[in-house]
């Protein structure tokens, strides 16, 4: 079996598993599945962005690198055990991401990258999919780029976007988690829910994404024995994904906008995309499964 399979049935598997949990023990009680922006986050950033992204970071990104650079066949560490090349890279990107990530808080320019990923109103597992292009294209080229230029095993990337993917619909989890002293090192929704909180302790606090250990040592952390009422961002913010990435260029009001007249053709092209990109999905499938057929 593939290790896309493998993977992919992991995330379908862990989805429904965390979807299941949200609805027996929930963080915040009430919590519709189909939330407000729940098909923006799970058609444009989770499937569609994701899918394009990962086309653009690895193939015209990190290849023209290694191409350059002729690193890879060096193979720095593929003498490492494989388990011990994913930890390596889960720890050292784990502590940039905390140190990039309170920057993007501390960063009026930045901000804008990481502004979407906190309009959210009710957190739940598919929340934290929501991220703007460019901060997805920093984190996962600095991420994935080093896995792939120091010769890791090709088992190393599969891996860790699994655990990523899996570990990010966990913390952003609706699931009333009391893990107790874990938190002290293992990140979870406890302590990311109340990151996402329209709060201003939590504006500056709780980073971390895997190892909660980071917040704890740089002195960010903040757990209370409260949970927030408010979620989300303490100004309007487009519902729209093409606004959204509009919106961290140019400040306006979705509302105003709509009363103009350009308005309606925006939505037409956006569902004249949507349909184009429903036939390159169906026609990439066909291609492969003729491909397959052939082999």
């Amino acid at each position: 079996m593939k290790a896309e399979t493998i993977t992919f049935l992991i995330l379908i598997s862990s989805a429904a598993t965390i979807i299941w949990l949200e609805r027996k023990y929930p963080y915040t009680k009430g919590l519709p599945f189909f939330r407000e922006g729940f098909w923006v986050d799970l058609v444009w950033y989770t499937l569609i962005q994701s899918f394009f992204l990962k086309i653009l970071i690895f193939d015209y990104i990190i290849l023209p690198i290694d191409q350059r650079f002729s690193l890879s066949p060096l193979k720095l560490i593929s003498d490492w055990p494989v388990a011990v090349q994913v930890l390596f890279f889960l720890i050292t990107h784990d502590f940039y991401i905390y140190w990039f990530h309170r920057w993007q808080h501390n960063s009026k320019i930045l901000w804008r990258t990481h502004e979407a990923h906190h309009s959210v109103k009710e957190v739940d597992w598919i929340a934290g999919s929501r991220s703007h292009v460019l901060e997805i294209i920093i984190n996962q080229t600095i991420e994935f780029a080093p896995i792939i230029l120091l010769g890791a095993d090709p088992m190393v990337v599969p891996i860790k976007a699994c655990i990523d993917a899996v570990w990010g619909m966990y913390i952003h989890s609706n699931i009333n988690v009391r893990s107790g002293k874990w938190q002290y090192f293992i990140n979870g929704p406890e302590m990311h829910q109340w990151h996402h909180a329209e709060t201003v302790e939590t504006y500056f606090a709780n980073y971390a994404t895997k190892f909660a250990f980071w917040d704890w040592l740089f002195g960010t952390a903040y757990l209370p024995n409260t949970k927030p009422n408010v979620f989300g961002l303490p100004y309007k913010y487009p519902k729209d994904y093409f606004l959204q990435h509009a919106f961290s260029v140019k400040r306006f009001d979705e509302d105003e906008l709509k009363k103009k007249k350009g308005w309606r053709q925006y939505l037409d092209l956006r569902f004249s995309i949507m349909k184009w990109l429903a036939g390159l999905f169906s026609g990439s499938e066909k291609r492969n499964s003729k491909t397959e057929s052939v082999a």
